[in-house]
C-alpha cells in the first residue's frame, strides 16, 4: 500500500510508523487515520516485526485534529464506520473500536513523543503500550476548549494510566502539561533529552525484540488488557491456562537453555 500521510519502515524486527505531515504538525486526518491503521495491521502480521514504534516528523508528535477538516465535519461523521474492519466476534469488541485497537496488536507499541502531544493525538499516545518522551514535550486533551467531550474512549483509558483526579484535571481544565508533570502522573513512562530520544526508544526496542519471547509478550499484553474486565479469580484461572501452554512451548525451553548456557535467547515465538 501507498502511504500518503505517515512513513513505514522496518528494521532490525522494529517497525516504525511515523506521522508525516511536519508542516501541520502533523495534524490528523482522515487520510493518517486509515494509513496508520493500515500499517499497525501490517506490522502486526509481519513475522519479521517483533516492536513498533509510533511517532512524528518535525517538531510534533500529533498536535490534533486537522482544523481545516474539524470546520466543515459533519457531525454524523463520529459515528462513521465505513474504513472500519468486520465485526470479529472471537475478538473482545472494546479492542475493534475506530480508534481503540492497538491493545488488540500482539507485540508491544511503544509512543516515541518527540513533540506536542495534543487532541487526538494525545488519544493515540494513549493507546499505546508505553511512552517515551522528549523532555520538552507538551501534552494537552484540548477537547473542553474546543467545546468537545472526551472523544474516542480517553474517558476510559487515561484514568487507567493517571488516576481518576488526574484524568478528570486534564480532561476538564484542557490546560498544557509539561513533560515533568507527565512523567510525574504516570503519563509517560521516561523522558529524555530530545536528542537522546530516539536513540534510547530504539534502544529499549531492539532489547524487546533481541531478548525477551514474543509468546510471552504477546499473552502478557493481552491478560493486561483483560484485566478491567475481569475479577481476580478470573485473571488466576486465565494465567494458569496460559501458563500450562508456556511450560510446552519452545519459547520457555529456548529461555531456560539460553540463561543456563549464558547466551542471548533465540526465540522463535512458539
Amino acid at each position: 500500500m501507498t502511504y500518503q500521510h505517515i512513513l513505514y519502515d522496518v528494521s532490525e524486527k522494529v517497525a516504525t510508523i511515523t506521522l508525516h505531515r511536519p508542516d501541520r504538525m502533523n495534524a490528523w486526518t482522515p487520510i493518517m487515520e486509515r494509513d496508520v491503521r493500515h500499517a499497525m495491521e501490517a506490522a502486526s502480521a509481519d513475522e519479521n516485526v517483533r516492536v513498533i514504534v509510533l511517532t512524528g516528523s518535525g517538531r510534533a508528535f500529533c498536535a490534533g485534529a486537522d482544523m481545516d477538516a474539524l470546520k466543515g465535519l459533519d457531525p454524523d461523521d463520529i459515528r462513521r464506520a465505513q474504513s472500519l474492519p468486520p465485526f470479529d466476534m472471537n475478538r473482545r469488541p472494546d479492542w475493534q473500536a475506530r480508534y481503540a485497537y492497538y491493545p488488540s496488536i500482539a507485540k508491544p507499541v511503544i509512543a516515541m513523543l518527540n513533540g506536542a502531544t495534543a487532541g487526538i493525538g494525545l488519544v493515540h499516545a494513549l493507546y499505546c503500550d508505553l511512552r517515551f518522551a522528549a523532555d520538552n514535550t507538551v501534552f494537552t486533551t484540548s477537547f473542553a476548549r474546543r467545546g468537545l467531550i472526551a472523544e474516542h474512549g480517553i474517558s476510559w483509558m487515561l484514568p487507567r494510566i493517571v488516576g481518576h483526579a488526574n484524568a478528570l484535571d486534564l480532561l476538564m481544565s484542557a490546560r498544557r502539561v509539561s513533560s515533568d508533570e507527565a512523567l510525574r502522573i504516570g503519563l509517560v513512562n521516561r523522558l529524555y533529552p530530545p536528542e537522546q530520544l530516539r536513540e534510547q526508544t530504539y534502544a529499549y526496542a531492539r532489547d524487546l525484540a533481541d531478548n525477551v519471547s514474543p509468546s510471552a509478550i504477546a499473552v502478557i499484553k493481552r491478560q493486561l488488557y483483560d484485566v478491567p474486565f475481569q475479577t481476580l479469580a478470573e485473571a488466576t484461572i486465565d494465567a494458569n491456562r496460559e501458563m500450562l501452554v508456556a511450560l510446552r512451548g519452545s519459547d520457555f525451553r529456548e529461555g531456560v537453555a539460553s540463561f543456563m548456557e549464558k547466551r542471548p535467547p533465540r526465540f522463535t515465538g512458539q
